[in-house]
């Protein structure tokens, strides 16, 4: 077929399977994998579902799996080693030390390998929204990740256990997309599409529709809603589904009135959601179907009632039939749309003001004002201090000189600045994590980026597996290069989220781990008790997560606030060299009280824990380092 390339490598796609319900396949990040496959109509993988209970009932898959897709059913044993290591769903290479891990991760490799085996399907590649992002951020940091990939998935995984009794409860996540699906959507053009809006309403009121535009539009009305009369749909709709149409209609050329062009921004009516991030069809819808359709199903054989609560979830689940292929794709993985009631939905509800700021609240919160000296001395008042421990070995350095090109960081695109400055931290970290290693450990580099902390440990410490984690790709596959270049076999290369990762290891080292993913390195690390050694970045994206609080350690929960806390986390990012030498210091003296929290939470956790200033200091303005080792 013209436009199809054929991939070079074979992948195998490696999912969980525990047992199925009425056609759902659980878990049900499986059902979610499967449809997308469906989708895309991608055949380039290689499927393996893995057993996760012994009992399952193997002859009922082919029930709910399409036809189309081969199945092999192996155990966890059979697993290549490194996806072992991994929550699934996974993809790998057989034999290969790379893989991909957690669903977002997984659902948009399997996106741009269809594109790429394909470059006609463009309505593939559309899945990952304005600028391909859509599921991009981690769940941690992402409040719209979390709930597609996380929660919704295992609550309604619960709800459904649940649903043998009478009156299951309803899923909080549920309700928290219902409201989600009642905020505007911001979209990038959408002041000029606000416009269209305003326009569009005043000429329905002072020109209602001919009686001959409704009688055609139900003419069409058995057909998809990409070929009903303009007409009848609201602007949002025509703007959502032109994107799916074969044939898209012109954009116009017509300037807008004068009075539609100087209309206050304030003024303009808010854009609804028609999809589930706004107005276009995303990756998030492919996630949210099989959840919600496994929901709904609930809700009409015993909650029917409870379905008036979901107006804006209904029609959604309605729209997202009308979308091609959809249908089809969801019949061949078990899932038959239901017909729902038409509900009233509450659309009309005043929205919030679309010109607030978030963040404009705490901004100026009179709290903030007077810098973080108050703070400081609230602690030293009760003997926290500014103090760090001695460097163990400060004129410690590795020779780059008989080092192999490919181990050095100068060999990537940075300036020789940059890269003597990078080989100076990697002086420190080498030094910390050397100085612990035994052969036959196992070393996780957190955070991996292009592979510099982990590749140099993985030459001077050819006795020990190497793990890189990072879940850009780019990144990752340029360090995977230079590891070939290097001939190293002790690198294993993980494209994932940290909490992705289950495996266990000796020594975690994280090298300018940004905001919370620094105490979530230190938390995977004291699950496991092992030792770690990072340095931590980017203090101002510090924030209250699902599962970090701050300040984290009792001591400093008795003294300071959160916004006090957050105060140091502000200043500690004021540190850059353009910046005066005075406010650098307390830069400095912030970031250290901010790591002393971190220290003493591990403290409390059973752990010998260390604050240390890299040398030489002009490394990098973020030059501290938590060492901590389990007792």
């Amino acid at each position: 077929m013209k436009g199809i390339k054929k991939s070079l490598t074979e992948e195998y796609l490696y999912l969980d399977f525990s047992h199925q319900i009425e056609g759902c396949i659980f878990p049900l990040h499986t059902s979610v994998t499967l449809f997308l496959l469906s989708y895309c109509d991608c055949k380039i993988f290689k499927v393996c579902l893995v057993l996760t209970r012994e009992s399952t009932d193997i002859p009922l898959l082919k029930n709910v799996l399409s036809p189309d897709i081969e199945i092999q059913i192996i155990s966890r044993q059979e697993l290549p080693p490194v996806v072992q290591n991994c929550c699934l769903p996974a993809v790998g290479e057989s034999l290969d030390s790379f893989c991909r891990a957690g669903l977002a991760v997984v659902l948009r490799h399997i996106i741009q390998k269809s594109y790429e085996a394909d470059p006609s399907k463009k309505e593939v590649l559309e899945l990952l929204g304005f600028k391909k992002t859509c599921l991009k951020a981690c769940a941690e940091v992402s409040q719209w990740t979390r709930l597609c990939e996380l929660t919704i998935p295992s609550a309604i995984e619960n709800f459904l256990k649940e649903s043998s009794d009478q009156h299951p409860a309803i899923p909080a996540e549920i309700l928290q997309l219902e409201e989600k699906l009642r905020e505007p959507v911001r979209v990038h053009n959408d002041d000029k599409l606000r416009r269209q809006k305003l326009k569009q309403q005043q000429a329905a009121g002072a020109a209602p529709p001919l009686a001959k535009e409704k009688t055609e539009s139900k003419v069409h009305r058995r057909e998809t809603s990409e070929e009903l009369d303009s007409s009848s749909k609201s602007l949002e709709l025509k703007v959502a589904f032109s994107k799916l149409t074969v044939q898209e209609e012109p954009a116009t050329t017509n300037r807008e009135p004068p009075h539609i062009r100087k209309a206050k921004a304030s003024d303009l009516p808010p854009l609804e959601h028609v999809f589930a991030e706004g107005l276009y069809f995303t990756l998030a819808d492919i996630v949210l179907l099989p959840c919600i359709h496994h929901f709904l199903l609930i809700i009409c054989k015993k909650l029917s009632e409870k379905l008036v609560e979901f107006p804006l979830l209904s029609a959604w689940y309605q729209r997202i039939q009308e979308v091609p292929r959809v249908k089809t794709a969801a019949s061949q993985c078990g899932i038959h749309f239901l017909r729902l009631p038409e509900l009233l939905t509450t659309s009309n509800e005043q929205h919030p003001n679309l010109n607030e700021v978030p963040g404009t609240e705490e901004q100026n919160d009179p709290s903030f004002i007077g810098g973080p000296r108050p703070t400081m001395t609230k602690l030293m008042e009760k003997g926290i201090e500014v103090m760090f421990s001695p460097h163990p070995c400060p004129t410690w350095t590795l020779d780059w000189n008989s080092l192999p090109a490919a181990v050095s960081p100068k060999e990537g695109k940075m300036s020789c600045d940059r890269a003597l400055r990078k080989q100076q931290q990697l002086n420190n970290l080498v030094y910390l994590v050397t100085n612990q290693a035994k052969p036959g450990d196992r070393i996780v580099d957190f955070c991996s980026g292009g592979g510099h902390v982990g590749i140099v440990l993985a030459y001077m410490l050819p006795s020990c597996q190497i793990t890189l984690i990072e879940n850009k790709e780019l990144s990752l596959i340029r360090a995977k290069k230079r590891s070939d270049e290097l001939g190293l076999s002790n690198v294993w290369f993980i494209q994932a989220n940290m909490e992705y990762f289950t495996g266990m290891f000796n020594i975690g080292v994280a090298l300018h781990a940004c905001g919370v993913a620094t105490d979530m390195v230190i938390e995977l690390c004291i699950k496991t008790r092992a030792s770690f050694v990072t340095c931590p970045c980017c203090y101002g994206f510090i924030q209250n997560t699902s599962k970090f609080n701050f300040p984290k350690s009792e001591q400093f929960k008795k003294i300071l606030s959160h916004k006090e806390h957050m105060i140091l986390c502000r200043f500690a990012d004021q540190t850059a060299v353009q910046l005066p030498p005075q406010r650098r210091l307390v830069g400095k003296q912030c970031m250290c009280l901010v790591d002393l929290d971190r220290a003493r939470a591990a403290e409390e956790r059973g752990y010998c824990v260390q604050v240390i200033s890299m040398e030489p200091e002009s490394c990098s303005p973020k030059n501290n380092v938590i060492v901590g080792v389990p007792i």
